[in-house]
């Protein structure tokens, strides 16, 4: 979430007297989370402790994720989408707005992934951070970690999707935006909602 952001406040009445909230921490009372904005280390290191909590509470119960993001770092990404596959949770994936690059990865990855209408799916090759600069060798070292990381990124999306890793490579050549039709038809999504149930 973006710190300059104001959460609007909710007050409830307890029986210990009013209690403030946010409405982020009324969603995730309700176990949704949001996944907004740039793809990064805090970004990512506040999901994963979310979801963790989440499992722990309740490990056969869905999570809805809202996800609406340009992207970022990959690492970071794999860290995430690592944690989501792994825990025992269903995790319910909400495209609403943008999922571009990691966060397209993120949102196709979901056990039910669902998109609103006017939203848009994009995808691309990973994208080189800061330059490649320094001797030879290191140039072909970065060169190589590149191909690499585009093959495991090539390989998540071929398995959510359906796809064959040849055509994936086809299509994230170069970006490739989905609307929300076009992102069911190729697998991305699975279905178009246009009502959130009991969302946000």
């Amino acid at each position: 979430m973006n710190p300059y952001i104001t959460m609007p406040q909710i007050t409830r009445e307890t029986s210990s007297g009013f209690i403030k909230d946010t409405l982020q921490d009324e969603m995730f009372q309700h176990r949704e989370v949001l996944c907004i904005g740039e793809i990064n280390t805090d970004s990512v290191n506040s999901l994963i402790i979310q979801l963790h909590h989440l499992h722990r509470q309740s490990p056969d119960s869905e999570i809805t994720m809202y996800i609406n993001s340009p992207g970022g770092e990959v690492t970071s990404g794999l860290a995430l989408y690592d944690v989501m596959q792994g825990i025992s949770c269903s995790i319910r994936t909400v495209c609403m707005g943008t999922a571009a690059s990691m966060g397209a990865l993120l949102f196709l990855s979901g056990n039910q992934r669902d998109i609103l209408p006017h939203s848009k799916v994009m995808l691309h090759d990973p994208l080189v951070s800061g330059g490649i600069g320094g001797s030879a060798l290191e140039v072909e070292r970065r060169a190589q970690q590149l191909m690499q990381t585009r093959e495991i990124t090539a390989r998540i999306i071929a398995k959510h999707t359906g796809k064959t890793l040849k055509k994936i490579y086809e299509v994230t050549k170069q970006d490739s935006y989905f609307n929300a039709e076009e992102a069911v038809a190729f697998g991305l999504a699975d279905r178009i909602i246009t009502e959130m149930r009991g969302g946000i």
